[in-house]
């Protein structure tokens, strides 16, 4: 029983550890609810459904492959291999947010204003309306491919935890690694997604409100970047 407790121990260490230590797992978060003008609600709720696919894909296979008989190496083989794809997905979705910011930031920079005094009553009210890149974000497209990312992005660290208790024939010690391990990194990618919301909330970016979106797409390229060069 022992063995399991540090095996317990170890899985929430684990969980937290390879959480914090992999940018890619809250950055996209952080900013894109800033560039989409998210709420805390929603940036949370998105952040958490993400890591629960992120952590529930690896689960199932972890735990389905041990049932089939599968050996460790080629479960390894197969997390590696979906490493590789999440790191080209993200790579890819940096790329077109990239894209998508630049064009944004090339409309944004096409404005011709006329002196306060020659411009209609009617228009000058229109003027303080929210403009397209201040309004609140109603699309559902990016929560998906976000959410989509996270469930093909593997828990590397995981499956070899659920070995020792599959081999003790101890199903509660294979539920509770991976209720312990699930729980540590989705509240460590929710709570670093919190302070890094609630941190670029306290930036006043309205002078700069036309780049915000390259910049996201550009960090996000980044952490694609960092998963297939770097193997963070």
């Amino acid at each position: 029983m022992k063995e399991l407790y540090l095996l317990f121990m170890s899985a929430a260490s684990l969980g937290f550890v390879h959480t914090i230590l992999g940018p890619d797992h809250y950055l996209p978060f952080i900013v894109l609810s800033k560039a989409r003008h998210w709420s805390s609600t929603k940036t949370m709720w998105i952040t958490f459904i993400s890591g629960v696919g992120h952590v529930g894909s690896s689960i199932l296979i972890g735990m389905f492959g041990i049932a089939l008989g599968i050996s460790l190496n080629k479960l390894e083989y197969f997390e590696t291999f979906r490493g590789e794809l999440v790191g080209w997905m993200l790579f890819a979705f940096g790329i077109l947010y990239t894209i998508y910011g630049l064009y944004k930031y090339i409309k944004s920079s096409h404005h011709f204003h006329l002196p306060r005094f020659l411009v209609p009553k009617k228009i000058r009210d229109l003027q303080h309306l929210p403009t397209e890149d201040q309004k609140v974000d109603n699309t559902k497209l990016t929560p998906w491919i976000l959410f989509l990312i996270f469930v093909f992005g593997p828990c590397e660290v995981l499956i070899p935890m659920l070995i020792f208790p599959a081999y003790k024939n101890s199903t509660f010690g294979m539920i509770t690694v991976a209720l312990i391990f699930g729980i540590a990194t989705v509240s460590t990618m929710m709570l670093a997604v919190y302070i890094g919301h609630k941190g670029t909330s306290l930036i006043k970016f309205k002078k700069h409100e036309k780049y915000l979106h390259l910049f996201a797409g550009i960090l996000i390229l980044i952490s694609g970047s960092g998963i297939l060069f770097l193997g963070w």
